[in-house]
């Protein structure tokens, strides 16, 4: 529930975002926060632990009705990939340029330090830092570890695998290929153009040209 209210605030405000806000729009007491939460940085943790996991993403994936047409359901999933990516997005975003995830300040888990943020009381530490300082590695938290990016990524695949999966003899590839490449596509249409070049794929061409190809059929001008 507070990570729910949270997420919409924190795509808003980034690290600015405070813990009476987030309490308002979750409609508990501020003290509540604190019951399930060390501080507001751990909420924030939270928040992009939210934003760049699959699982809401995934349960859309399987409400799709396998009754519908493969394009009609390749659409769809389109669709709620483009959100989660663009919910995803715009929380790391926020909280990157808001001073949340800097480069060289994670803590031993791979997340950030605090930075001078606010703890449950609102102060910061001597120095303006909570003194947890970098990563092991140096890495900062801006998102998932490499092998947690494959992980996520295998969870997409196989969650689209599970829709072409009745069409497998209608395809010339495994739906396991199929999926890979629905999935490449889509990820190069959310890249930001660059200034003068040709509006992205739509999800019905994105689809029309992973399932026909991009050939005109013979006697068609499609």
């Amino acid at each position: 529930m507070v990570v729910a209210a949270a997420l919409p605030l924190v795509a808003e405000y980034g690290a600015a975002v405070t813990t009476s806000q987030i309490a308002r729009a979750a409609g508990i007491g501020e003290a509540t926060i604190f019951r399930a939460f060390k501080d507001k940085d751990e909420v924030l943790d939270a928040c992009v632990a939210e934003a760049v996991g699959t699982d809401h993403v995934l349960r859309e994936l399987a409400t799709i009705s396998l009754d519908e047409p493969l394009d009609v359901r390749l659409t769809e999933a389109a669709e709620a990939l483009r959100a989660h990516m663009e919910r995803m997005g715009t929380v790391v975003g926020a909280l990157h340029a808001s001073g949340h995830l800097r480069p060289g300040r994670g803590g031993p888990d791979g997340r950030e330090g605090h930075d001078g943020r606010e703890g449950r009381d609102g102060r910061e530490g001597r120095d303006g830092r909570d003194g947890r300082g970098e990563g092991r590695d140096g890495q900062h938290g801006a998102g998932p570890p490499p092998d947690a990016r494959a992980q996520s990524f295998l969870a997409l695949r196989d969650g689209v695998v599970e829709l072409i999966e009745p069409d497998r003899d209608a395809c010339r590839l495994s739906p396991e290929k199929v999926a890979t490449a629905f999935l490449g596509l889509l990820f190069t249409r959310l890249h930001t153009p660059a200034p003068g070049a040709e509006a992205p794929l739509s999800p019905e061409e994105l689809i029309a040209v992973l399932l026909h190809g991009s050939l005109k059929h013979p006697g068609s001008d499609r």
